[in-house]
């Protein structure tokens, strides 16, 4: 049966929900995410969030529910709608809503696109009505038509996200625990946001110096 499981590229989840068709019991655990038998895959993440600073990047859930983020995620949550931030949030959602991200964003049909279009791989490789629904909600708050175009570095989609310091260009880069064999650690993913130019390095540094210059509180 996991032969089987295996050749059909299931999730871990997919392979519990096979084996208890199959009237098997469930071969991987799916802990908290405070478990204890986890608590070191949480750090290691922790520390590559630290490492990556001073550019954002979070841990997301499978339906893009945030699980940790750096210090540097303000960036991206800059402006946005109280009732956005209020956990738990979806970096989905916070990413393309009109009182998100969404105004902000330069290039919006095209990073919209680029977001829509890989949920959507990814619900036709592993059915979730739950993912289906975010991708149909998510898709209303795109404008029509994204052709590719000269903001594209030929490789990448980059995010063109406005803030008050001036036009960010940032290319991510998606992480996952290969070897899972946890379901809660294998449906993480780590979101890397790199600059794609000097000079989006160059902002990012000024708002961490700005950041850890002023007092908690």
């Amino acid at each position: 049966m996991r032969l089987l499981a295996e050749s059909l590229a299931l999730s871990l989840r997919e392979r519990n929900a096979l084996l208890l068709t199959a009237g098997y019991a469930p071969a991987y655990e799916q802990s908290p995410r405070d478990a204890a038998s986890i608590e070191a895959a949480m750090t290691a993440l922790r520390s590559i969030l630290a490492g990556h600073l001073p550019y954002p990047a979070v841990v997301a859930g499978p339906r893009g529910e945030l699980v940790l983020a750096n210090a540097a995620f303000e960036v991206l949550t800059e402006g946005a709608a109280a009732h956005l931030l209020e956990p738990p949030v979806n970096v989905l959602r916070l990413a393309l809503h009109p009182e998100g991200m969404g105004p902000r964003v330069a290039n919006l049909a095209a990073w919209g696109r680029h977001i829509t279009e890989s949920l959507r791989a990814r619900a036709a490789a592993h059915p979730d009505a739950g993912l289906d629904a975010l991708v149909a909600e998510l898709a209303g708050y795109l404008p029509a038509g994204a052709p590719p175009g000269p903001d594209h570095l030929g490789f990448a989609v980059p995010l063109r996200l406005r803030t008050a310091g001036g036009e960010l260009r940032l290319l991510t880069t998606l992480t996952s625990f290969a070897t899972a064999v946890d379901v809660t650690l294998a449906e993480l993913h780590l979101e890397a946001f790199l600059p794609a130019d000097p000079e989006t390095a160059e902002l990012l540094r000024r708002r961490a110096a700005a950041r850890d210059a002023t007092p908690p509180g």
